[in-house]
């Protein structure tokens, strides 16, 4: 062998060695993954079953309802561990039919539990490591980034990142709380389990950068926001307008009502129940006036011993009607016959026009890589 050729074979051989010295450093840098108690544990499989099953599935598969994402998928949970997935737990995403079920931001959750739920689906997803992911920018063409969203991922995702079939990327705190990197990663290896392909056989590296780099324009100039919390009505506010006419609606399949119906009865000042069945996190953010949260996953038997009977009862959420659906079903079940679900569900009311009570925001600045740090010492 001529010297040049060992002396290449000794520099790539030192290479090698070095590229795989680092990436271990890389892995040992990571904070390690906090073990869950057996009682921890317990609580955290409990609200999973109380307040995501109906959307992401019994077996965490996705696309239940909602387009609601795999919360098993191994690439999500090896890239995206903790902040990817704690995020839209604790804050939902706005503007889609997932709230947050943080406390301290409307919903049912104390901080402690949306820790020990994120890292409850982390065990479950049975990976032992965690990609060596950084906060760095992912510098690209953005320009060709947008050629190629609109050539690979507008059927599923929208073209304006509003989702379709599959999250919404253009959302703005989901870009402001996953990284460059997050991107890049499910851009390459995809979702196993669900619709969404690895492009890293598909696309070259560049063209996975720059279509990150389109992905991450779409968030100059946002800010994320918190709600300004307002209590919430007593049940002695369970029926609008006590002394109006009761509605008289012709329910589509004996259970929907059309929006169109249900604002004529509201103009009118007809006596009705309204109930938001969403996370009461979205209820503070905006809902039809008037209308009382009653969420999912509420305890029926405890709620129902103030509802009226007598009084017809229209149930909404975003889904456009899953969840509606779920309670509805569970009044009926319990002898309420008078009650209806709202067809177009509160995003299909507002796209129409009707009009909604807004709660008042605190703007904020996106977590700084200093504060996501001190998370991860949780």
């Amino acid at each position: 062998m001529r010297q040049s050729s060992v002396w290449l074979l000794v520099i790539a051989t030192f290479s090698l060695s070095v590229s795989s010295l680092s990436l271990a450093a890389d892995h040992e840098r990571l904070p390690p993954v906090r073990k869950l108690t057996a009682e921890q544990s317990k609580v955290a499989a409990a609200n999973y079953q109380k307040y995501c099953v109906l959307c992401h599935g019994e077996d965490r598969q996705g696309y239940v309802n909602d387009h609601a994402p795999s919360s098993r998928s191994k690439e999500l949970f090896e890239s995206g561990i903790p902040h990817a997935v704690l995020r839209p737990i604790q804050y939902g995403r706005p503007g889609t039919a997932m709230g947050g079920y943080l406390d301290e931001a409307g919903g049912p959750m104390t901080l402690d539990e949306t820790w020990d739920l994120m890292y409850w689906l982390y065990e479950q997803s049975g990976v032992k490591q965690r990609a060596p992911l950084t906060t760095k920018p992912v510098e690209g063409d953005i320009a060709r980034g947008g050629e190629l969203y609109q050539q690979h991922c507008t059927d599923c995702h929208g073209k304006n990142g509003e989702g379709v079939n599959a999250p919404a990327l253009g959302n703005q705190t989901a870009l402001a709380h996953n990284s460059d990197e997050f991107i890049r990663y499910a851009i390459q290896h995809g979702r196993e389990g669900t619709p969404m392909l690895a492009f890293k056989d598909k696309l070259p590296a560049q063209d996975i950068d720059n279509l990150t780099a389109f992905l991450r324009s779409r968030a100059d100039g946002w800010q994320a926001t918190q709600p300004v919390l307002k209590p919430l009505p007593t049940p002695d506010q369970f029926v609008l307008n006590p002394e109006g006419q009761h509605p008289n609606f012709t329910l589509q399949d004996g259970l929907y009502v059309s929006s169109a119906d249900l604002a004529k009865a509201l103009v009118a000042k007809q006596k009705i129940v309204l109930l938001d069945t969403r996370v009461t996190s979205v209820w503070q953010t905006a809902h039809i006036e008037g209308s009382f949260p009653m969420p999912y996953y509420s305890d029926f038997d405890e709620m129902t011993e103030a509802l009226p009977k007598d009084v017809m009862i229209v149930a909404y959420c975003s889904c456009p009607r899953a969840a509606a659906d779920y309670v509805i079903e569970q009044l009926r079940d319990r002898g309420y016959q008078r009650t209806a679900v709202l067809y177009e569900g509160i995003f299909g009311w507002m796209h129409l026009g009707y009009p909604v009570v807004r709660g008042a925001v605190n703007s904020h600045a996106a977590a700084t890589k200093e504060g996501m740090e001190a998370d991860n010492t949780r």
